[in-house]
Parts: structure tokens; C-alpha cells; sequence
């Protein structure tokens, strides 16, 4: 884990804060063999010897999001993500006290399970 990362939850408002250490907590538990830094002003993750972020998470203005960005993974779990407020790659959750904490450790699961596939990430 990075300073970088120490710094942006530092920085997140304190109602936000929780879940985005949680969330930081689960993705280094399940994300085996990823590192972890800041791009484009958020904590990505990358698969360890790849050059393209798998898995982000920002805080938003209104949201949090949560950046699923192998496409594989989302076509696999669509059905799941289905009910929830989902753009191309962007799961957001308004209310951290909702956030759906089983399905972001699957999809999570699933991202370190498969292996690198640069066409497979948006």
C-alpha cells in the first residue's frame, strides 16, 4: 500500500472515509499480486508485471465509485450488477452504508482469478 493512497483517504471527507478504507482493505486482500498507486487522481490497482489498471476507486462529489474495468468480469456478473447504478465501467454507490460489500469482494475475486488479457480491459 502507498503513501499516495494513505494521502488520498487523508484528504476524503470524514463520512466517506470508512468505506473507502474499506474498501482499500478489501482490494488488498483480494487483489493478490496487484500493486497499488494513484492515477489519474485515484488508487488504482495493477496485475503485478502489467502496465493497465484492473480495478480503481475514487470519491466522488455525489458518489462513490468503484472502476471495474475488465469487461470479461462485468459480462460475467451482469446479472448482479444489473440493479445498480452502473456506467461503462463505473459502479457508483451514493450511500456508503449500502454499498453492496459481497459483490465488490466477488467481483474482486474474479478479476484476480483471470488471467491478464489486455483486450479484455477498457
Amino acid at each position: 500500500m502507498t503513501d499516495l493512497v494513505d494521502t488520498y483517504l487523508s484528504d476524503a471527507p470524514d463520512a466517506r472515509r470508512p468505506a473507502l478504507t474499506r474498501l482499500r482493505e478489501l482490494c488488498a486482500a483480494e487483489l493478490t499480486g496487484f500493486g497499488e498507486t494513484v492515477a489519474h487522481g485515484m488508487p488504482v490497482y495493477v496485475r503485478s508485471g502489467g502496465t493497465v489498471a484492473e480495478i480503481a476507486w475514487a470519491n466522488q462529489k455525489q458518489y462513490i465509485s468503484f472502476y471495474l474495468m475488465r469487461t470479461d468480469v462485468r459480462d460475467a456478473f451482469a446479472d448482479r450488477l444489473a440493479g445498480h447504478d452502473m456506467g461503462k465501467a463505473c459502479l457508483r454507490f451514493r450511500h456508503p452504508d449500502r454499498i453492496d460489500w459481497d459483490l465488490l469482494r466477488d467481483l474482486l475475486r474474479a478479476v484476480s482469478r483471470a488471467e491478464a488479457a489486455p483486450d479484455q480491459v477498457c
